[in-house]
């Protein structure tokens, strides 16, 4: 094939990320740690942001469109009362990107008020929802974890923890909830422990969140990861700790570790950072090259580059900067530049690269637009040989439980040879971390990952319409209060 033949979707990134939880039980100031913990998790998601309180008779919730720091503001988090609150960060991998959809959601039913906030996605929504719906349920959102509400307000069981339980044995797929009613949080992971979820303290308070990075930012203590399959009760007579679901084997999500958590964070009992190190090392065993520097695609992939460059011992160059206040923007419309999408988010630090010999490491390719021209703009700025090393498998296969991956059709490697890669990309090599090497660089006895996104084997039961016509549409874009 020539190289300039590969038909593939204008619009490249990175897989999307899902969304980010935080939860406190027991302190004056709940809302505002919330606000704090959402800030620490913005990584997460960034369409929209919710927080919800609770004094122990009303319920609060505040939510919009955009960054957290974006949506509330003093007045906001002043209004939310209580010494107990969760929050969401989202980002939509069912369900339209409208306030609508902006979590934690919230409901009246006959067992009170129910707060829920869902990481993940669950695989047999889609029947689920129909059959409710068939029954006269009315559903105010499209997303997924709506569905976990009705189920709860449907079972006919007056205890709320008994009801929550009900729901989760119908639903199949990843979830990490805080789910929240006057006086209680509840605190669950799926069976097979998708998606990370982490338990801490501050004081005499429990925190719970996605990701360790959150406790840090408001000086809280990392305890432990909350179970696969573990419901945790907090409330005023403490901790309760329940595993009433079936025991499945764990599949833990692995790009967790190699995109998506940041790397001061502790998920699945170990260090993020640690693990990409690792990653990288090993990409430097198994495909060694000749190269004056080691070049990271920041930010997500400078762990990595640093493992390779360790190993290796090519010395390590941050010869691409990324920008972090991309906005919107209204050039290019009426003044078209080259490369505009990519060049707004990067620019090369020329002098380190003039004549050189280099080896760009990143963490994953999906559709590999972007690639094209960040390779572009390391060759304009004088890069001898560029050499590019993924430290991960080729993503071939779109993701179910809680990852925006691209269809099967629209990632490259699923379509193309690495030979034709290499080719679109116009480098001298490109080669991926193996999958029985990645498994090896974050080898730990007791952990179980779920690899689908490279090679089809889905373990949890993918049912059938689980897909975008789920994604009903709504048109509400402003804030507001519920």
């Amino acid at each position: 094939m020539k190289n300039d033949n590969i038909t593939i979707s204008p619009f490249e990134g990175k897989p999307r990320e899902e969304c980010g939880i935080f939860g406190i039980y027991g302190h004056p100031r709940a809302a505002n740690l919330s606000y704090l913990g959402l800030y620490a998790l913005q990584h997460r998601g960034q369409e929209s942001a919710g927080i919800a309180s609770s004094d122990g008779e009303h319920v609060y919730r505040y939510a919009g469109m955009g960054k957290v720091v974006d949506v509330f503001t003093g007045d906001h988090i002043n209004n939310l009362h209580g010494d107990i609150s969760i929050g969401h960060n989202r980002y939509s991998t069912t369900g339209s990107s409208f306030l609508r959809n902006a979590q934690p959601l919230r409901a009246d039913s006959i067992l009170g008020p129910i707060i829920l906030a869902h990481n993940g996605n669950l695989t047999n929504v889609a029947a689920l929802r129909n059959e409710l719906e068939r029954n006269g349920h009315i559903f105010q959102t499209s997303n997924d974890s709506e569905v976990i509400i009705h189920l709860m307000a449907k079972s006919g069981i007056s205890s709320f923890l008994d009801a929550l339980i009900y729901a989760l044995k119908l639903v199949k797929g990843a979830y990490s909830l805080l789910v929240m009613n006057r006086n209680t949080i509840y605190a669950v992971r799926d069976p097979q422990g998708f998606r990370p979820l982490v338990l801490g303290s501050l004081n005499d308070a429990t925190v719970v969140a996605s990701e360790t990075c959150a406790f840090d930012i408001i000086d809280g203590t990392y305890d432990r990861e909350v179970k696969p399959g573990e419901v945790i009760e907090i409330s005023k007579n403490g901790m309760m700790s329940y595993f009433p679901f079936e025991k499945k084997e764990q599949s833990l999500c692995i790009f967790e570790y190699i995109y998506f958590s940041k790397p001061d964070s502790i998920i699945f009992g170990n260090s993020v950072y640690d693990m990409r190190i690792a990653l990288g090392r090993m990409l430097a065993q198994e495909s060694p090259v000749d190269a004056d520097i080691v070049v990271p695609i920041p930010d997500s992939s400078i762990c990595a580059a640093i493992g390779y460059s360790r190993e290796s011992g090519i010395p390590y160059e941050m010869s691409m900067i990324r920008s972090h206040y991309i906005g919107r923007t209204f050039i290019e419309p009426s003044q078209k530049i080259r490369d505009f999408g990519a060049k707004i988010k990067y620019n090369v630090v020329k002098s380190t690269l003039k004549d050189k010999k280099i080896v760009v490491v990143d963490d994953s390719i999906m559709r590999g637009t972007t690639m094209r021209k960040i390779v572009k703009m390391f060759r304009n700025a004088g890069a001898k040989e560029i050499h590019i090393r993924i430290s991960a498998p080729p993503t071939k296969f779109p993701c179910f439980y809680g990852i925006d991956i691209p269809t099967h059709k629209e990632l490259i490697a699923a379509t193309h040879t690495i030979d034709e890669i290499k080719k679109y990309l116009r480098v001298e090599s490109i080669n991926y971390l193996s999958v029985e090497t990645m498994l090896r660089a974050v080898d730990r006895p007791e952990m179980t990952f779920c690899k689908a996104c490279f090679d089809g084997s889905y373990t949890s039961e993918i049912a059938p319409g689980n897909d975008d016509s789920q994604k009903y549409l709504f048109d509400d874009m402003n804030n507001e209060y519920y």
